[in-house]
């Protein structure tokens, strides 16, 4: 008996679009309510703090939404820089990302 595991044990290439539209829903969502639960919270002297944690959230929101529109247009899990897929265990941790690891390490 032999156990072609090379077959079963790889992984899509790409996500579907419905997978993306679900794993970019959730990442919304998570960042709605941290946004609301920053708002609700905090002293005055914390006031710093919370501001920079907000304007963090609002931009990734800001690229969710990105990836939102990447996904209508085909180009979700295609790095913007290099244009090969992007690793689809990249793309559940950080479903936003627009870039590769390696074109990510080399814009920083």
């Amino acid at each position: 008996m032999s156990l072609d595991t090379s077959r079963t044990a790889t992984r899509h290439e790409r996500l579907t679009a419905h997978e993306a539209l679900q794993r970019l829903e959730h990442e919304k969502a998570s960042r709605l309510t941290q946004l609301r639960a920053i708002g609700e919270s905090g002293t005055e002297s914390e006031d710093q703090v919370m501001s920079a944690q907000r304007d963090t959230v609002r931009r990734v929101l800001k690229e969710v939404e990105a990836a939102f529109a990447r996904v209508r247009d085909g180009s979700y899990g295609l790095c913007r820089t290099c244009a090969k897929p992007i690793p689809v265990e990249r793309l559940e941790i950080l479903p936003h990302t627009p870039f590769c690891v390696p074109c990510q390490r080399d814009s920083v």
